[in-house]
């Protein structure tokens, strides 16, 4: 680091950040490059009206600006006399603030001696702010330009004591160990308040003190041994170190006041209370309060319980658009994105006008559009006028065209929103669809097509959200289509939204020209979803190739099923046979399956196609048998029964239905069913149902006791007499029963067990 760099670095450690930026109430002039020529005695007291009597600081300081590299000599003279008048500060203060700014501008000033004697006397009068601005712009001269006589105003013992300290002060501004030499001489001064302030400023500057004469002494050797370099790397070195304790200090005691503030506020009760604390707060001068309440009232506002405060603090919050503070404005306008309920657009169209910071502005402006679209709602109370919304818009389109991806995008947004509703002229309309159309195209060739898609969605919204929706068809439809081939996944799902919302069945059609099998699987699972919504019988075969992927399965289930739903039977009976395929079972699980039939059972006309209806009943029982939906299962096995017209038809199903009876338990109607078989016949060993109670008991549902059920359904059967076959299987399962329960009797100790 050079020592040029070293010694402005430690200028403005030592000053701090008090006038690195005025902002607001004092910017550096950035259209100052240059000495202005000579004006005209007409413009120079144009220049010290605004000096002398303009409210606004910014301009008074822009006045001095222009005056202090005028070549008008009467220009200097102006600058002068008001350092010296103590009638108006401001002016004084203007001047002293132009002239330090130019530390930052570099521009050269002409004869800047002649403001020393006038700084200098400023620092014996008791104006202590002015005084320390004059001290500030004694930075633009060299130390020995001015040490003589600052020396001599910190040493005059006849001259007050607030001047004394006045040149203390600008003795710690000078980088130099002259000036810190001067302030260890003062430590012996017999005033107690100059000794006291000498001791502070070196205090400030990380110089080490001490009572002892020789320490200071050796402490003053040490100083002078260093280089000018050394000294000022030093220095600069101490003050960082000092301003990161007075940082850390600082943020202690500011996170101890906020932590008080919230325990006031939590242990406040009611909410126009709370509403009355925060509205305290927001009008607090401290920066860092007002951040603390706005972020209570977002808190408070958009959490799972959301108060509602006074109305009067409405206002309070939409006045801080224009805080001094430009964090207070940032926080302000995104909180105000999100309260539409607030009346905030007037506000903030005006600050949105004057605002000079970028991020600010572009807040201030998102939050204009949600104020504009939250005014137009049909149940808005908040009324604005018509023109408010048309600059809204002209405002979106300049976003619109910035080349920031960010900032275009807000642009578009806005747009969209305020779109929505009716009450502009067509032409109007027009201009602004043809503005997104036209900052579109001029994307085209931008590898990056994020800023395509999201504009695109802002198109396609509009095709189905807006009054103006019939427009917006008629000029996007064309993007649409032609975005389907962008390489951009985004682009691609923003087309397929816009041609869905334009018309579904006509978009249907062009996505089955290639969009299928797109490789984003949102647009999958739009077109998918589409096709349930608008399909017919040509979308079944796309559909059920589909079938068997994990990602497309389940759409692509059920959008065939609402397919199959308004389908004729016709249909339905054609796809049975493909679903009793190989490729079917290894597609379809079982509840997809019965789905199908379910819906097939329904159009399936009995009386002309009855076989086909038996078969669809056949495997609907055997699904909710296996399934352990045993009600379902006996109501199909039931309906089978009935339409059964031979004995060798029947008997299946009664061996079937039996079983689904012992499984569910149902024993009165397995006992009553067994009375009607055994009132028909006996049983042979062999039939299917004895086979079938015997499958039963080989293989019971989970956590059945087959042996109880067994037991229970034997007792209840009534019309057993005659049948010696049948009474054999009985024999056969009542010793099975018999073994079961000698199995589950306790074992008597054997005798060494007992002796023992």
């Amino acid at each position: 680091m050079s020592f040029k760099q070293i010694c402005v670095v430690v200028v403005f450690l030592i000053i701090g950040h008090q006038h690195d930026s005025y902002g607001r109430d004092g910017s550096v002039s950035s259209d100052i490059t240059a000495p202005a020529k000579t004006e005209p005695n007409e413009q120079l007291d144009i220049n010290k009206n605004a000096l002398f009597q303009d409210p606004s600081e910014q301009i008074r300081i822009k006045a001095s600006t222009v005056m202090l590299f005028s070549e008008n000599p009467l220009a200097r003279e102006v600058l002068i006399g008001a350092i010296k008048q103590s009638e108006n500060k401001a002016a004084r203060v203007a001047v002293c603030k132009a002239l330090s700014q130019t530390k930052v501008t570099k521009i050269p000033i002409e004869k800047k001696s002649d403001f020393i004697q006038p700084l200098l006397d400023v620092l014996t009068t008791e104006d202590q702010a002015g005084a320390q601005l004059a001290a500030e712009a004694t930075l633009i001269f060299e130390y020995e330009q001015i040490s003589e006589q600052l020396e001599k105003i910190a040493t005059d013992s006849s001259l007050p004591v607030r001047a004394r300290l006045n040149a203390i002060y600008t003795l710690k501004l000078q980088i130099d160990k002259r000036a810190i030499f001067k302030l260890m001489d003062l430590l012996d001064d017999p005033d107690k308040q100059i000794s006291a302030g000498a001791e502070e400023a070196l205090q400030s500057l990380a110089i080490p003190i001490s009572k002892d004469a020789e320490a200071r002494k050796q402490i003053r050797d040490k100083l002078k041994r260093k280089g000018m370099t050394e000294f000022l790397r030093d220095l600069l070195s101490q003050k960082e170190d000092r301003i990161r304790e007075l940082v850390k200090e600082r943020d202690l005691w500011r996170n101890q006041y906020l932590s008080a503030l919230d325990k006031i506020y939590n242990l406040t009760i009611g909410e126009a209370a709370k509403g009355q604390f925060l509205a305290e707060r927001l009008g607090s001068s401290e920066t860092i309060v007002k951040l603390w309440a706005l972020e209570k009232v977002r808190q408070s506002r958009l959490g799972t319980e959301k108060s509602k405060f006074p109305a009067e603090l409405g206002p309070i919050l939409v006045s801080l658009v224009s805080d001094q503070d430009r964090e207070v404005r940032l926080q302000t306008a995104k909180l105000l994105s999100l309260l539409g309920d607030l009346n905030s657009a007037e506000k903030l169209l005006q600050q949105l006008k004057v605002e000079q910071d970028d991020e600010v502005r572009m807040e201030l402006f998102i939050a204009l559009g949600g104020a504009c679209y939250y005014a137009f709602l049909p149940d808005s109370q908040i009324k604005i006028p018509l023109e408010m919304r048309k600059q809204t818009l002209e405002e979106a389109i300049k976003y619109l065209v910035e080349p920031d991806q960010k900032k275009t995008q807000k642009g578009a947004e806005v747009i969209k929103k305020l779109l929505e509703r009716d009450g502009l002229a067509p032409a109007d309309v027009d201009k602004y669809l043809g503005s997104l159309a036209k900052r579109y195209k001029q994307e085209k060739d931008n590898v990056d097509g994020t800023l395509r898609g999201e504009l695109l969605s802002a198109m396609a919204a509009l095709c189905v959200q807006s009054v103006y929706n019939v427009q917006a068809k008629e000029r996007f439809g064309p993007l649409f289509e032609e975005a389907l081939s962008d390489k951009t996944d985004l682009v691609r799902e923003a087309a397929v939204d816009g041609l869905i919302n334009i018309d579904k069945t006509k978009a249907l059609k062009i996505f089955r020209k290639g969009s299928i099998n797109d490789n984003s699987i949102k647009i999958r699972e739009k077109l998918i979803g589409l096709a349930g919504q608008a399909g017919d019988n040509e979308d079944l075969d796309w559909l059920w190739e589909k079938m068997g992927s994990s990602s497309d399965n389940g759409p692509a289930w059920v959008a065939m099923l609402r397919i199959f739903g308004v389908a004729e039977a016709d249909v339905l009976e054609k796809w049975m046979s493909r679903f009793n395929s190989e490729e079917a079972k290894a597609k379809l699980s079982d509840e997809q399956a019965a789905s199908y039939l379910k819906i097939a059972e329904q159009k399936i006309d009995g009386e002309k196609k009855p076989e086909v209806l038996k078969d669809i009943r056949k495997r609907l029982a055997c699904f909710y048998r296996n399934s352990g939906k045993y009600e379902e299962a006996a109501d199909y096995l039931g309906r089978l029964r009935e339409v059964a017209k031979a004995a060798d038809e029947k008997k299946p199903i009664l061996a079937e239905l039996l079983d689904v009876y012992l499984r569910w338990p149902k024993i009165e109607a397995a006992a009553k069913l067994m009375d009607v078989c055994l009132l028909e016949g006996d049983l042979e060993p062999n039939s299917l149902i004895v086979t079938s109670i015997d499958n039963y008991v080989g293989n019971p549902p989970a956590g059945a006791d087959p042996n109880a059920v067994l037991k229970l359904f034997l007792a209840k059967i009534k019309a057993a007499e005659g049948r010696p076959n049948w009474a054999e299987q009985v024999k056969r399962w009542t010793e099975r029963l018999g073994q079961a329960k000698r199995a589950e009797e306790p074992k008597p100790d054997k005798p060494e067990n007992i002796r023992k």
